[in-house]
């Protein structure tokens, strides 16, 4: 087991959820199911925990009722090496009735938050110039997803 898992609280979508995740990120996949028993406090049969990985990070999610929501607070960073893994990783999480937000921010079906960010964002806001990256964090603030054309278009001036 890695040092720290991500927990997942889902209300009844948990192997829905681990499924979905597993679409949309390559080398993913389901590790484990399992279910609740008699004793409950599920239904007997239904999934109690889905254990999943995507590209080597393993999550947990749990089927434990609507107690609880996700929000904005806590999100997942998707490291994108370019605009292909950019706009896949964008239309894939967006898929079946997800959210865009902002500035590389979007909101899955399920709730839960993501930021899909190319690599190159964090080289041009590093510029050793404060003009380019000020430039280029102006151009961003005004995306919906990022456009890695355009901000280095806007760090070019």
């Amino acid at each position: 087991m890695q040092p720290i898992t991500p927990f997942l609280w889902f209300d009844t979508q948990a192997e829905e959820a681990a499924n979905f995740y597993v679409s949309v990120f390559p080398d993913s996949e389901i590790l484990s199911v399992s279910r609740y028993g008699e004793a409950g406090p599920g239904p007997a049969g239904s999934v109690m925990l889905a254990v999943f990985k995507l590209r080597g990070q393993e999550f947990q999610a749990i089927n434990g009722g609507p107690i609880y929501r996700f929000g904005p607070a806590i999100s997942f960073v998707v490291d994108c090496a370019d605009q292909a893994e950019v706009d896949h990783y964008w239309d894939g999480l967006l898929a079946g009735g997800g959210e865009p937000i902002q500035c590389g921010w979007l909101t899955d079906r399920f709730g839960l938050s993501w930021q899909v960010v190319p690599r190159r964002l964090g080289e041009l806001m590093s510029d050793p110039d404060p003009a380019v990256a000020k430039r280029v964090t102006e151009a961003m603030l005004k995306m919906v997803k990022l456009d890695i054309a355009a901000l280095e278009a806007a760090a070019r001036g």
